[in-house]
């Protein structure tokens, strides 16, 4: 009988590790479920714009040049590919276009790569700093009925953000005008879809 308790306790003792594991795979599907409650594009579409961006990151990193001395970043919203970032020439802008363009899924790319020095740790985490920012000044946001400040995907890149959704006119207004009150935003580029009001 003790030695029954025993191995009961020993298989428990092995098992809480890999529970862990599924505990947490099932609350990341259930944040990614409530996210999308909210989300104007549909569960499949963001499933697709999560693919797709994972996709287009894992060709990127392929071309060594492209990741080692540059820096592409990619935003991914309702089939709409952003490229941002900095590269140091014209052909590398072309080049990360060329790289990802043609991915199933996407009816739209807009690059939006500067070619410049790119920039080094502090700047990127500057940029982190303005995109939370951003979406915390966008979470306030109660004068427009219905709407969530989740249907805006915020990115920083050298202190542009850029703002993707789809938006109402009217909502399109709001979040811009917030957008560009935050301190540390140099400019706003918008690449909304628009519903009606």
């Amino acid at each position: 009988m003790r030695s029954r308790l025993h191995l009961t306790a020993l298989s428990l003792l092995v098992l809480v590790p890999l529970l862990g594991g599924c505990i947490a795979v099932v609350a990341t599907g259930a944040v990614a479920t409530a996210s999308s409650v909210n989300d104007r594009r549909g569960f499949s579409t963001v499933m697709s714009d999560k693919n797709i961006q994972l996709s287009a990151y894992d060709t990127i990193n392929k071309d060594k040049e492209l990741v080692l001395k540059n820096r592409v970043m990619i935003a991914v919203y309702n089939g709409v590919m952003l490229l941002m970032g900095e590269v140091r020439t014209p052909e590398l802008k072309a080049r990360a276009e060329a790289t990802v363009r043609g991915f199933e899924g996407v009816h739209r790319l807009v690059n939006e790569i500067d070619v410049m020095e790119p920039e080094g740790f502090w700047a990127r985490r500057n940029d982190n700093k303005i995109t939370a920012r951003v979406k915390l000044a966008l979470a306030d946001a109660t004068g427009t009925p219905g709407f969530d400040a989740t249907k805006v995907k915020v990115s920083t890149a050298h202190r542009v953000v850029y703002l993707m959704g789809i938006l109402s006119p009217g909502e399109d207004e709001m979040v811009t005008e917030i957008a560009r009150n935050v301190p540390g935003v140099e400019r706003v580029v918008k690449i909304f879809e628009y519903r009606d009001e």
